[in-house]
């Protein structure tokens, strides 16, 4: 008998009208860390407040999906009579609209009248709005008025003069017609992280256009099934990275158009591979004009009052959570990018930041009672359990991936397990590992070991995915790992005609390292746009300490298409172990480790019939050396060593290799890696 709490007697009869299944949450999370169990109760209380807020919201209807339609009752609409235009703004004594068809004054004829629970409405003739034209609100309250971009617009443009951003009217004449179905969830998400603005060659902004000729061609042809798209919701400061949003459904109109991001959307679809928005709900910008900050002359529309809901580092407003109004523009923004654009899931950026009142700043995670103290803000739990609900209702295909460095325990795992409802969260920490083991400790010292640990060390309960570096290691003020590895060698000594120690050195431990967390990888994984070749140098966008320079808010492609640069090494590796790892079923199993050699630094383990060989070791060579795995015939499945990845050639391919008494001897050449398969 155990001495979990029964659920039974509090949960049925909410179970049956969530449409969950006929019993209480299941205590996967407990039998798989005993730690957790101090915590059950924490864990009941949790999961029965998402339920019944879960209820509370869904009022008697089906599903989340049924009711977070906030989208298509506030904003601007064509209806049988012309058009409707409705906000929510309970502190307001007056709204107008105002724009283009007013000449820009405010008349009383376009006053909106309140119809109830603090929303305002008006009704225009067809004839007074066009598809382009912008427009604004002003919004009177107590003490003031100012003008604002509704909350729920759907287009923003900014004016190339003056730099003011307006709403505009979106109601192009055809509407976009899709032409692909969306991709079946990969079993293995193999994302490539991208930012439409930079990914083109130019210092300049790139396009919606741009990104769906020229990079997902690139996309594909590397072997990823999965396209995460940064910085889509509009952001008034460009040089936010996207992190600081204003208009939660309008794409972002420097890119392009709405249409022509559904156009990339659909083009990826064809190509069987799926596409991931970037989405920011752990906070908004704090702008007023163009954001929600201080929408209807209050602060607490939709944020936290006074000093909480302002972030200390972040200088944006912080979301309250436990607000309906605030979990119901947020669960319907989801349904709109799934419905609209046909996204396939979401990476909810900063769910650290959410889970925590001190958003986890300057705080190590070392005991188990901080998942559960009075720093956890319970009401953003129950948001992202609703989040997720919300997402697989809606498209049974989408997935969820979660940032968080806190190691919250649950977040990916299912609800009915006791868990948040993510199917993946980001392994930040492998990131932060390879990054301070380049920096601080030399080559020879590396300890395989710790490496196998670092990269493996998950929830067993959770899926996780794992990357070398992502879009956060390549940012001003610090350098990419190739960067790290080579140093203004970069600059001088990456052609194929000039030999060069460092480079070579540098090119083999960056083989080694994205091999490595990929082939260990337990769920998905990452890369970032360009570090699949060594992209050089670090992002930085236009901003007023650069001089508003584009030169590093942009991927070079030219240095791919030089063929005398060793880039094509890194990039050609890249695709290789992509292509060839990802089909192969190697990511089903589970790794088991076989030798971690710490003196001689070999790593070597196996996952199913395959395995994986590391030589870090930079200075020496080893032959006849012992791996204990399968007996049987094995063939070379990847090879580090070929030239046209920068190696020297030093094995051969063309024999076979035969574990006898479950020994296979091979030959691991210094600064290489080769992975075996088992031959049927």
């Amino acid at each position: 008998m155990n001495n979990f709490p029964s659920l039974n007697c509090i949960f049925a009869p909410a179970l049956s009208c969530l449409c969950l299944p006929m019993k209480s949450p299941s205590h996967l999370l407990l039998e798989k860390d005993i730690w957790l169990k101090p915590f059950a109760s924490h864990l009941v209380r949790r999961y029965r407040a998402a339920v019944l807020k879960e209820l509370e919201i869904k009022n008697g209807s089906p599903t989340l999906s049924d009711v977070c339609n906030n989208h298509l009752f506030y904003g601007l609409h064509q209806d049988a009579e012309g058009w409707v235009f409705r906000e929510k703004a309970p502190a307001a004594k007056q709204v107008f609209l105002y724009g283009d068809f007013s000449y820009w004054k405010i008349e009383p004829r376009f006053a909106l009248h309140p119809i109830g629970n603090g929303d305002w409405e008006i009704h225009l003739p067809k004839e007074f709005l066009k598809h382009g034209m912008l427009y604004k609100l002003w919004m009177v309250w107590q003490d003031g008025a100012d003008e604002r971009i509704p909350a729920y617009v759907r287009r923003v443009v900014q004016d190339e003069q003056t730099k003011i951003f307006s709403a505009q009217v979106w109601e192009p004449e055809t509407p976009y017609n899709w032409k692909n179905s969306a991709p079946s969830q990969p079993a293995h998400p193999i994302i490539y992280e991208a930012h439409v603005g930079m990914s083109g060659e130019t210092p300049a902004i790139s396009t919606y256009v741009d990104f769906r000729k020229n990079v997902l061609p690139v996309v594909k042809k590397l072997g990823y099934n999965t396209l995460q798209l940064m910085a889509i919701q509009e952001h008034p400061y460009y040089g936010s990275f996207g992190y600081q949003v204003a208009n939660f459904f309008a794409p972002s109109s420097r890119f392009g158009t709405p249409e022509e991001l559904k156009e990339l959307v659909d083009a990826a679809h064809a190509l069987s591979i799926a596409v991931v928005l970037d989405v920011v709900h752990s906070h908004s910008v704090s702008n007023e004009r163009e954001g929600l900050s201080r929408f209807d002359g209050t602060d607490h529309l939709y944020f936290h009052s006074g000093s909480r809901g302002n972030h200390p580092v972040w200088n944006s407003r912080c979301f309250d959570y436990g607000k309906n109004e605030t979990l119901t523009f947020l669960l319907s923004n989801l349904k709109y990018w799934l419905d609209e654009f046909h996204f396939d899931g979401f990476r909810f950026d900063g769910v650290t930041s959410m889970a925590y009142l001190n958003h986890g700043i300057g705080v190590d995670f070392l005991e188990y009672a901080q998942y559960f103290d009075d720093n956890v803000d319970e009401d953003a739990l129950t948001y992202l359990y609703l989040a997720n609900r919300l997402v697989h209702q809606q498209k049974d295909t989408a997935f969820t991936i979660a940032e968080d460095v806190s190691g919250l325990p649950g977040l990916a795992l299912s609800a009915q397990s006791q868990g948040i409802g993510f199917d993946y969260r980001m392994s930040m920490g492998i990131a932060d590992f390879w990054g301070k083991l380049v920096k601080k400790v030399p080559f020879e010292q590396w300890h395989v070991g710790d490496i196998f640990y670092r990269l493996t060390d998950k929830r067993v309960e959770e899926q996780v995915v794992s990357y070398a570096e992502s879009h956060d290691q390549a940012m001003v003020g610090d350098q990419t790992l190739i960067f790290r590895l080579i140093g203004d060698k970069m600059y001088d000594k990456m052609s194929v005609f000039t030999p060069d120690l460092v480079v070579d050195r540098g090119i083999a431990l960056h083989k080694l390292m994205v091999l490595s967390t990929l082939s260990l990888a337990q769920g998905g994984f990452l890369n970032f746009m360009g570090n699949e070749f060594g992209h050089p140098e670090w992002i930085d966008f236009p901003r007023e300490g650069n001089g508003w320079s584009y030169q590093y808010a942009r991927r070079q492609w030219n240095l791919l298409k030089d063929d005398t640069l060793k880039y094509k090494f890194l990039n050609a590796f890249h695709t290789e172990i992509i292509q060839r790892i990802v089909p192969s079923g190697a990511l089903d199993e589970t790794p088991e480790p076989l030798v971690r050699d710490i003196e001689n630094q070999v790593l070597a383990f196996s996952r199913g019939n395959f395995v994986f060989v590391f030589n870090f070791n930079l200075e020496k060579s080893f032959e006849n050396f012992p791996i204990y795995c399968k007996s049987g015939k094995y063939k070379v499945l990847i090879n580090g060593d070929r030239p046209e990845f920068g190696g020297f050639d030093r094995i051969d391919e063309r024999t076979g290799y035969y574990s006898v008494n479950g020994i296979l001897q091979v030959y691991a050449p210094a600064g290489t890696a080769i992975v075996f398969q088992l031959e049927k």
